[in-house]
């Protein structure tokens, strides 16, 4: 069962391996690419691979928050409540200045990084998600507070990537190099 729990509950214990892997990643796969094309799919691609450290599931949970979610690089969508979700896993800007406070980054650059930075945003991602599911020990849970701090979204939102999820054994089908190799 997804319980309501806010996004300032949400633990920042996994912090630290969060942005080891940000830093760590090649300058090239930071680049921006033009939105809706296979080669910025690619990119994100190598950047959920690269977050996933070699964990199917986690690979799995974040294709399916990239699909559901369906962002892209420089992505910037205005919310009915005027916040505005970020790159291509749409990361919230209410994120922002707690990232950026963590990191002892300005607003600004961890705002560009969100939307520019493929891996960065991948990352960001990652670590809402890690630490909601620290925080709750509960998967579902977690999959919804990556979404919302309202209940009744996060079950909608939850049961949506359940959906997705189900039919990803196909998409990998589909596209054998999506998680890479070795998985």
């Amino acid at each position: 069962m997804i319980t309501k729990i806010s996004r300032a509950s949400v633990s920042f214990a996994v912090l630290p391996v969060f942005f080891v892997g940000i830093f760590a990643m090649p300058a090239s796969a930071r680049i921006s690419v033009p939105p809706s094309t296979d080669a910025q799919e690619l990119l994100i691609g190598q950047c959920i691979r690269h977050h996933s450290e070699g964990r199917r599931w986690l690979a799995h949970t974040l294709f399916a928050l990239r699909q559901k979610e369906d962002g892209w690089i420089g992505a910037q969508v205005r919310n009915s409540n005027g916040s505005f979700d970020l790159g291509p896993m749409q990361v919230n800007d209410w994120w922002v200045s707690k990232i950026a406070a963590l990191i002892d980054r300005d607003v600004v650059s961890v705002r560009n990084w969100l939307t520019d930075d493929p891996c960065f945003n991948v990352g960001a991602a990652k670590w809402i998600f890690l630490s909601a599911l620290s925080q709750t020990k509960d998967y579902w849970q977690s999959i919804g507070v990556y979404h919302s701090p309202n209940r009744r979204r996060q079950i909608a939102y939850a049961r949506d990537v359940a959906r997705l999820l189900r039919v990803m054994p196909r998409t990998v089908a589909a596209r054998p190099n999506i998680l890479g190799t070795g998985d």
